[in-house]
């Protein structure tokens, strides 16, 4: 039998969960140093199968404006290259000797407006992530039988309060990875 306790802590798990992946999508933005999760959301056609990036390479950011990719099978370089710069991710890969380099340009204000935009992007799906927890667990706490209204009204408080708590550190991871995009 479910527990209004036990129901929220499943709600608060689930809520870290969506940080955690607001979080990791944040990181995949470029700001203005090189990071090798830049490239997570790169996919690789390969094998005749599609699959990520880090599975079938390395990434490593040896400088601050440069990564470089190291493909676990130097036949596939001509793949990964091609799916880097179809990424859309503004990049342009050059293949030399099995390492693929991928230079970051400097970014103009045009381009860290637009990854502001997709930062946002990112952060109301955060949001959405969170308030579908608390529409979940709200649900089940109204179906929940032999508890008193007092009860699950004063549990409804408290899920609020959990739901504005990570709806704020959603927000803070986001206004840091802004300020760090719209540094020159």
């Amino acid at each position: 039998m479910s527990t209004i306790s036990n129901m929220l802590k499943d709600c608060r798990v689930g809520m870290d969960k969506s940080v955690e992946a607001a979080k990791h999508q944040f990181n995949s933005l470029r700001s203005g140093k090189a990071s090798a999760s830049m490239l997570d959301s790169v996919r690789v056609e390969m094998y005749g199968a599609e699959m990520a990036l880090n599975q079938c390479a390395t990434v490593a950011a040896p400088e601050a404006r440069l990564l470089v990719v190291t493909p676990f099978d130097k036949t596939q370089a001509k793949a990964i290259e091609k799916a880097i710069r179809d990424a859309n991710l503004g990049l342009d890969p050059a293949h030399q000797g099995g390492v693929i380099r991928v230079p970051l340009p400097s970014m103009n204000e045009e381009r860290r407006k637009d990854l502001a935009k997709v930062l946002h992007r990112y952060c109301e799906d955060g949001h959405i992530a969170i308030r579908h927890h608390r529409t979940n667990t709200r649900e089940a706490l109204k179906k929940l039988d032999g508890v008193s209204e007092d009860d699950v009204k004063h549990a409804e408080k408290d899920l609020q309060k959990l739901h504005d708590e990570f709806i704020a550190t959603v927000d803070e991871a986001m206004k840091a990875k802004e300020r760090e995009i719209m540094e020159v």
